[in-house]
């Protein structure tokens, strides 16, 4: 009988990126397919550009992922996980890269609808973002109603 390891990898991850950084709250959006961190990070991590640095450190709100393991193993690599329930970092993750750098995302409820994961993708990468994390979910949540209208002022999130 022959025996065959198999190893699952997690898809993809369904990631936005802002060009360059230190544009504004965001430097993206990441839509996970679950709420398991130790999943969903090695994905995450493995799809980001060398050229962004290593990640060492993650910071997530206690509210989104309560039972994220403090240590996350990657392919070749642990990953600190650091907890926090700090209102502005609320549905968000930040990716600590050491020199290189620190990345914040909007972390898309992982049963969010196409919709509004596509819009609050496409908006947070865009460099003229300027709305945080729970502010950009609140919109998602309420249809999008602020008072503007996506079609007519090409602003983020346009359609």
């Amino acid at each position: 009988m022959d025996v065959t390891a198999r190893t699952y990898r997690m898809p993809l991850p369904r990631l936005t990126l802002a060009p360059g950084t230190g544009h504004g709250p965001l430097d993206g959006a990441w839509w996970p397919r679950c709420d398991a961190l130790e999943l969903e990070l090695p994905a995450l991590v493995g799809s980001l550009d060398a050229g962004l640095g290593t990640v060492t450190r993650v910071t997530v709100d206690t509210a989104a992922w309560p039972d994220a393991p403090r240590t996350v193993m990657t392919p070749g690599q642990a990953i600190e996980v650091a907890l926090t329930d700090v209102d502005v970092e609320a549905h968000a993750i930040s990716l600590d890269c050491g020199a290189a750098g620190r990345w914040e995302l909007l972390v898309i409820p992982p049963g969010e609808s196409v919709a509004a994961a596509t819009w609050l993708l496409t908006t947070a990468s865009d460099p003229r973002n300027a709305l945080t994390a729970p502010h950009m979910l609140a919109l998602a949540e309420s249809g999008f109603d602020d008072g503007t209208d996506r079609r007519r002022d090409g602003g983020p999130g346009a359609w």
